[in-house]
C-alpha cells in the first residue's frame, strides 16, 4: 500500500513511522511543507523538533515537494493522510481534490470562523473525496515509540474504513471501525476544551473528587452535542468520546491539558501558548465549539468558562466559582 502523510508534526511524523513499520511492507512518504526541516530530516534521521531522540524508519521517504506531484505518483491502493493542525485542512484538501485514493485527517477540531467540523469543511471544498477521519486516544510519542495504542477509524464509507486499518492496524496500534464520523469528529474537538477545563482544576488544587466530576460532566457536554449535530451516543462512550477525554484531560503529555495548568498558575494565555511550542488545539476551537451549540441551544456551561477565561472576561477562580454557582438540576435533565 502506498501511503502518503501530509504535515510533519509530532502526530504526522509518528503515524508515518506506525505505518512505515507495519508487517505489510507499506511504501510510506512524509510530505514536510519546509524544505529546511525536510533536509534536516533526512541528514538526521529524526524530526528533532517534535519527536526528539526518535530516529525515523531508513524505509520512510521524506519530500517537500509540490502535493501536485505527490497526488499523480500514486496507485490504485494508496492513501492520503492529513496530518496537519485544524487550520491547514481547508488548503490541504482543495489540493487533493479529484484524487481517485481515500483521504483521511487525524486533525481534531472545529475551524474557526465558519464552526465546521473536518467532514463539513471537505463537503465544501471537495465533496468527491472518499475521506474519513482517524481519531482516539493517543500521544504521539507513545505512538513513535510502539507504546500500545488504539484508535478509531471513521467514515461512511466502507472502502475508507478498510483502508485505514489496513494502513495502520498492527502489533502495537489496534484501529477499530465506526461509521459515526460525526460523533468521532465532535469528540476529537470537545475534549481539547475539556481538557483546559480539567487542567485548571489540577492547578488550583481543587482536588480529585472535583476532577472525577468535571470530566464526568464534560462528557455529558460532548454527548448533548454530539447528538445535536446527529451523532450516536454510543459513540462518545467509546476510544473517540471518553477514551480520548481521559487522556487528554489527565495525561502528562496533553498541550490542552497544560494550557489550563499554565493559565492557573497566572500565566496570560499568550505566554501560556508561548511554551508549548506546538499547537493546543482546544484554545483555537473552544469558541467554535460554543458558537456550534448556541446555535442549537444545547447547555454546555464548561466550555462557556473556558471561552470565558481564554477571552479574559474571568480568573481561573471565577471560571469555577460560576460553574460551582449554578442552580441544582436533574443529572441527565
Amino acid at each position: 500500500m502506498q501511503i502518503t502523510l501530509i504535515g510533519a508534526g509530532a502526530w504526522g511524523t509518528a503515524m508515518a513511522m506506525a505505518a512505515c513499520r507495519h508487517p505489510a511492507g507499506h511504501q510510506v512518504a512524509l510530505h514536510v511543507r519546509d524544505p529546511s526541516q525536510a533536509a534536516l530530516m533526512q541528514a538526521t534521521g529524526m524530526n528533532a523538533r517534535y519527536l526528539p531522540g526518535i530516529e525515523l524508519p531508513p524505509a520512510l521517504r521524506i519530500s517537500s515537494g509540490p502535493l501536485s506531484e505527490w497526488k499523480t505518483s500514486q496507485g490504485q491502493d494508496a492513501l492520503f493522510v492529513v496530518a496537519t493542525p485544524m487550520a491547514g485542512l481547508r488548503s490541504v484538501l482543495s489540493s487533493l481534490a479529484g484524487v481517485d485514493a481515500p483521504v483521511v485527517w487525524l486533525c481534531k477540531g472545529f475551524e474557526s470562523g465558519t464552526g465546521w467540523m473536518p467532514h463539513e469543511v471537505q463537503n465544501q471544498v471537495a465533496p468527491g473525496l472518499h475521506a474519513g477521519a482517524l481519531s482516539g486516544p493517543s500521544f504521539a510519542l507513545e505512538v513513535a515509540r510502539e507504546q500500545p495504542t488504539a484508535l478509531v477509524a471513521a467514515s461512511p464509507h466502507a472502502s475508507v474504513r478498510d483502508a485505514m486499518v489496513r494502513a495502520f492496524h498492527g502489533p502495537s496500534l489496534r484501529v477499530y471501525a465506526n461509521h459515526d464520523m460525526v460523533g468521532v469528529e465532535v469528540g476529537g474537538a470537545v475534549k481539547n476544551v475539556l481538557a483546559i477545563a480539567t487542567g485548571l482544576c489540577d492547578g488550583l488544587n481543587l482536588g480529585l473528587n472535583a476532577r472525577a466530576a468535571l470530566i464526568t460532566r464534560g462528557l455529558a457536554e460532548m454527548t448533548r452535542l454530539g447528538a445535536a449535530l446527529g451523532a450516536q451516543s454510543d459513540t462518545f462512550m467509546g476510544l473517540s468520546g471518553l477514551g480520548d477525554l481521559v487522556l487528554t484531560a489527565t495525561g502528562d503529555l496533553s498541550r490542552n491539558r497544560k494550557v489550563g495548568l499554565l493559565l492557573a498558575q497566572g500565566q496570560t494565555l499568550a505566554q501560556a501558548l508561548a511554551s508549548l511550542g506546538h499547537v493546543a488545539e482546544g484554545v483555537y476551537s473552544a469558541r467554535t465549539v460554543m458558537q456550534r451549540a448556541n446555535q442549537l441551544g444545547v447547555d454546555m456551561p464548561i466550555t462557556a468558562a473556558v471561552v470565558a477565561l481564554l477571552d479574559g472576561e474571568c480568573t481561573a477562580l471565577q471560571a469555577v466559582q460560576a460553574l460551582m454557582g449554578r442552580g441544582p438540576k436533574g443529572e441527565f435533565a
